[in-house]
């Protein structure tokens, strides 16, 4: 059964399945084979049944959940509440006391954590060798690398046994395995999910990343994961107005050939990639590629390693000896790097930066193979440095200059191993990608989903037209002169007016919220009137607007006392724990005033 997300959610409306069937045989399924490269942990019996009884309890409740069911997997340097913390190192493992915020968002929209994948060490490879777990395979030939450093996670995907699955990104690691998979790898904008939870590669560069079987899948999973958040230094909110891609869209290609290790068939299919965006209303535009590359350059042949050095450290973990060998060898080698080092290579990137601007200016994406060539298991063996450095020839540069970038599936060689393209454009351009991209992955003859022969589930039709504006009724810290205000000023939302909920609802304040914020429950036995304000915003604006709200808070319909229904923010129930009933106060502001007073 192919695990598109739309296919999924149609198999639960109809009964062909339910979650506790899909999932529990999925478990079952993995752990009949025993130890197995792709998976570092499973899910417990017992932590799918609480997963389950409370995706049930929240689906009773009419809590929107458009990811009920889905299964997914989690890179093992992610945290995931449950299960252990290892990033490919047994004697580093730790049990982290939550999940990160990328996982609790896509929890809180239904979708449940199979376990957690393998991974290069430390996320420090991009050939998925790098690892006392096993060195997963390229689902097309046991023979050839799976790509890394989110091994298991592209494999996961590619294999069936995952609808998507996060990964990570710093150098290529969530594109290189996507395109040796036959599956789509999103790299978003730096900042756009939260890296809370990771542990880093290159704390400053890292992205946590989305492997899916195809681009609508990808982009639904960053729609939900995708916000601000406050406990994050490197957190970034996408503007009101991002990058577009035209239909009279330019692409960069370079203009000099590139350089493919001598593999004739990759060499082949990129130039046809190129005529199939061509035939997508796309112009080609010749670009010196030489600053990209020269960027490029810089993660692994410069300073810029000393940041995976710095990320054990602030863990508190440097015991090379229990370390992969040529994993401590790149980590322990970043010592030889000075500050003056540090701080030169900062001027250099600078300055590439300044120089590749000029592309964007003739160009809105470029297009360039995602990897080179693939390798072997034995090839990797015989040269581990060299021919990792290669595979990251045209994905290094993308975060060290802010780019936002998707590898798409492009081809097969005559040998049957899969090809992939990478479209790459200005930071928070990912939806513009996203949207050429599937309509680059769907312009191949027979488009495939990962290692299976099933098709790509079909284009949807585009929703309805649906009205102009919203209206949202919000509680707490959305209030005027409160401080997450601001992000309805920033939508140009509109107040329309102060006024109270009916009865039947009780306020909370919750618990360790930064910054503090309420929690309105339906509740038939509360007889408290709760100040609310009426804003209202384009469709458009509400739809981001909603991208930033934290479980265990969401969108719901409140009764108003005039009798009225409006969209408005109410709480799970699971968010309640330490939670204080402050029904009595009539509303956030007057608590809020009590404590000050």
């Amino acid at each position: 059964m192919r695990l598109d997300l739309k296919g999924l959610a149609a198999a639960y409306d109809s009964g062909t399945t339910t979650p506790a069937q899909l999932i529990g045989g999925l478990l079952a399924g993995l752990r009949t084979m025993g130890p197995h490269p792709v998976w570092i942990s499973l899910l417990s019996d017992s932590d799918l049944a609480l997963r389950l009884e409370g995706l049930a309890r929240r689906r009773a409740e009419g809590c929107s959940l458009p990811l009920y069911g889905v299964p997914f997997a989690v890179k093992d340097n992610i945290d995931v509440a449950g299960l252990p913390t290892t990033a490919g190192c047994p004697a580093f493992a730790f049990q982290p006391a939550q999940s990160a915020p990328v996982v609790q968002r896509l929890e809180a929209a239904g979708a449940i954590p199979l376990g957690k994948t393998n991974l290069d060490q430390f996320a420090t490879g991009l050939v998925g060798t790098r690892s006392p777990y096993g060195a997963p395979s390229s689902v097309f030939d046991p023979a050839f690398i799976s790509g890394g450093s989110s091994s298991g996670s592209a494999v996961a995907v590619a294999a069936g046994w995952a609808s998507f699955a996060l990964g990570t990104d710093t150098a290529g690691s969530g594109r290189v395995p996507a395109a040796f998979n036959n599956i789509v790898g999103l790299k978003p904008t730096k900042g756009l999910l939260s890296g809370i939870g990771l542990l880093p590669a290159c704390r400053s560069l890292d992205c946590i990343s989305i492997f899916a079987g195809c681009v609508d899948d990808a982009e639904a999973v960053l729609r939900i994961a995708a916000t601000p958040d406050p406990a994050d230094a490197f957190s970034r909110a996408a503007p009101a107005e991002t990058p577009t891609i035209p239909a009279d869209f330019r692409f960069g290609v370079p203009e000099l050939d590139l350089d493919f290790c001598g593999d004739a068939g990759f060499a082949a299919l990129y130039q046809e990639s190129i005529l199939r965006l061509e035939n997508l209303g796309g112009t080609r535009i010749p670009i010196d590629f030489t600053p990209f590359a020269a960027a490029a350059a810089l993660l692994y042949q410069g300073p810029f390693v000393a940041e995976r050095l710095a990320a054990l450290q602030l863990a508190g973990f440097t015991e090379w000896s229990a370390m992969d060998p040529v994993v401590a060898g790149i980590i322990k080698g970043a010592e030889k790097w000075s500050a003056t080092d540090s701080f030169k290579a900062e001027y250099e990137l600078a300055r590439l930066k300044r120089v590749t601007e000029k592309v964007w200016q003739a160009c809105d994406c470029l297009l360039l193979p995602t990897a080179p060539t693939i390798f072997t298991h034995a090839e990797i063996a015989a040269e581990p440095i060299t021919r990792n450095a290669k595979l990251g020839l045209y994905t290094n540069f993308v975060n060290l200059l802010d780019l936002a970038a998707i590898a798409v599936p492009a081809g097969f060689r005559p040998d049957g191993l899969p090809f992939g393209v990478s479209l790459i454009a200005p930071a928070f351009s990912d939806h513009a990608l996203a949207g050429l991209g599937d309509r680059l992955h769907r312009s191949l003859p027979s488009p495939r989903w990962g290692g299976s022969r099933e098709p790509l589930p079909p284009v949807q039709p585009a929703a309805p037209p649906v009205s102009r504006f919203v209206t949202v009724a919000v509680v707490g810290a959305h209030l005027s002169g409160q401080p997450l205000n601001h992000q309805l000023q920033e939508r140009r939302a509109r107040l329309i007016k102060t006024c109270r909920t009916a009865t039947g609802y009780r306020l909370y304040a919750l618990s360790g919220t930064v910054p503090p914020k309420p929690g309105l429950m339906r509740d038939p036995t509360g007889a408290g009137l709760i100040e609310v304000e009426l804003w209202e915003m384009d469709s458009a604006a509400f739809g981001s607007f909603t991208d930033l709200i934290p479980p265990p808070l969401g969108i719901g319909t409140l009764s108003l006392e005039d009798g009225s229904l409006v969209k408005g923010f109410i709480c799970e129930a699971a968010g309640l724990d330490g939670a204080r009933d402050i029904t009595a106060f009539g509303g956030w502001r007057a608590f809020r005033a009590a404590l000050s007073g």
